[in-house]
């Protein structure tokens, strides 16, 4: 199963909040986006869906930014993805273009299946527990090398 462009943005941007541990750093779209190699208008969506989600908090105005929240931190891996996915088949079947085989096919049923399992695995994970490993210190980097760069957000270390 191969995820969209927009569940990898999606990802990236909560995983690139969960390493920020000081409410004080101002994380924005636009830092975001260079860190994680994304373009500032996919990073925008993305924050967009995780804000309704209440993954993500942004705050406006000087001292504005983007926060992940206590639910982000928590969130399964899973569960994350089926929202940003839209929980969507592997396969489409029926309409517009209905498959002549729909009704004595297995292979939607296996297919289900996997996706099932698929899904079974990433519940297994929290967003919080893809940043505590050698995930984080790269992330850190990032954000390091990033923070040197640009006035907009100071150091973490």
């Amino acid at each position: 199963m191969q995820l969209s462009h927009s569940t990898d943005i999606g990802l990236r941007t909560i995983m690139r909040l969960a390493v920020e541990d000081e409410k004080n750093s101002r994380v924005t779209t636009k830092l975001i986006a260079r860190q994680v190699g994304a373009s500032e208008k996919h990073v925008a969506k993305a924050v967009s869906r995780l804000v309704e989600l209440g993954l993500v908090q942004a705050h406006r105005g000087r001292s504005g930014g983007l926060f992940i929240t206590a639910a982000g931190r928590a969130a399964s891996v899973g569960a994350l993805v089926r929202e940003l996915e839209d929980d969507r088949d592997v396969v489409e079947c029926g309409e517009p273009n209905p498959c002549p085989l729909v009704g004595a096919c297995r292979l939607r049923r296996i297919l289900a299946d996997a996706k099932k399992a698929f899904y079974a695995e990433l519940d297994r994970y929290s967003i919080e527990e893809l940043v505590t490993s050698s995930t984080a210190g790269l992330l850190h980097l990032l954000v390091r090398s990033t923070a040197s760069d640009s006035p907009e957000m100071k150091e973490v270390s």
